[in-house]
């Protein structure tokens, strides 16, 4: 456990910038860098809908938090001089493939030109040290095969969102290698994570989030494609390779530049329908109803990680399985229904987690 420890340990002080804190993960970052003793400044739009876990959390009151839009370079940059961070986790994206679909455009100038705006604002801020670049699994071209994508494997994507993804990597790497990389004590890394769960999402055509609203309104839940597998995995999963690969790279940038796959173990396989029918019995009643729709939108069958790499470099490993996934989560969201404080539900989950062993 001594490299994720060693890394929380060692932000402590440290000034760190987070696009995209309103967001699911990056509410769960936010809150755990805060914890580590970080002094943490966020950038993101304000956060989505009258429920959402930046306001459950009360980040605004916990961390240096300022509304903005990665869409607009000067304001990006100008936030970012002003904080001075010594490491940046780039998170705000429009994250959503089905909303790619309704809304290509801002999908692909959130995406792909907020990426180039973060790269800029990097490069002209001298305090930044590290930087994890995060994209999506979804970057990879997929083609339903069996193993699990590498980082050496090709990019691509048919849909807006995976598109966005892969051309955000583009962007990523050639404004590293042709700018950044000669940048002395500068890293950077590109970090790809399948589909996360946790609670507190509350995003619309996500698996966890439309299980909870349909069991906390005793009503069916409905699957679209219910055979479909994913590299399920709690949220604090790929946060903590995020929060290693910033810490290796402040050390030892050279040996840690680059793309990181963080995913559950392959052999770690579930469909959709095992993540709904699990959530029922945790949860404690429900049921379940098939109801295929929407099949104009494409949408991959099989989607699975190769996380060697992360493995054998960092000494990263999943913490939770399958089952200790879904416990943490349907039971987050059941105490919260039942009354429990959001905070303490979520600060007790990342003391869970930091104690679990590898």
């Amino acid at each position: 456990m001594g490299t994720l420890n060693q890394a929380i340990t060692n932000l402590e002080g440290k000034r760190v910038v987070v696009t995209g804190d309103t967001g699911f993960k990056g509410s769960w970052l936010s809150l755990w860098l805060h914890l580590a003793g970080a002094k943490v400044h966020g950038f993101a739009l304000p956060p989505e809908g009258d429920k959402n876990l930046f306001t459950a959390l009360q980040l605004d009151k916990t961390i240096s938090h300022q509304d903005g839009d990665v869409r607009d370079p000067q304001q990006l940059t100008n936030f970012m001089q002003a904080a001075k961070p010594e490491i940046v986790f780039h998170m705000a994206a429009q994250s959503l493939v089905r909303r790619s679909y309704l809304d290509p455009k801002t999908t692909y100038d959130t995406n792909i030109g907020g990426a180039v705006n973060l790269m800029e604002a990097v490069h002209n801020t001298p305090s930044v040290r590290s930087l994890v670049f995060v994209t999506s699994d979804k970057c990879y071209k997929n083609l339903e095969i069996t193993r699990g994508y590498r980082e050496t494997d090709e990019l691509g994507g048919h849909d807006p969102y995976s598109a966005s993804k892969a051309a955000a990597e583009l962007v990523f790497s050639s404004y590293f290698g042709s700018i950044l990389a000669k940048r002395k004590d500068f890293g950077a890394a590109s970090v790809r994570a399948g589909n996360v769960m946790g609670g507190g999402d509350w995003a619309e055509d996500r698996i966890v989030p439309d299980c909870i609203r349909a069991l906390a309104k005793d009503r069916p839940i409905v699957l679209r494609f219910p055979n479909a597998t994913r590299p399920w995995q709690h949220v604090l999963e790929p946060l903590s390779g995020y929060i290693q690969t910033a810490d290796f790279l402040l050390q030892s940038p050279n040996d840690f530049n680059g793309a990181w796959n963080f995913g559950p173990d392959e052999s770690d396989k579930n469909s959709v329908h095992d993540v709904a029918q699990r959530a029922v019995q945790i949860w404690g009643n429900g049921e379940i109803k098939v109801e295929k729709t929407d099949p104009q939108m494409h949408e991959a069958g099989l989607l699975h990680l190769n996380c060697e790499k992360a493995h054998s470099k960092m000494g990263w490993s999943p913490r939770w399985n399958f089952e200790q996934t879904m416990t943490q989560t349907i039971s987050w969201y059941r105490k919260v229904h039942d009354g429990a404080s959001v905070r303490e539900t979520t600060e007790r989950q990342i003391r869970e987690y930091m104690e679990a062993r590898q």
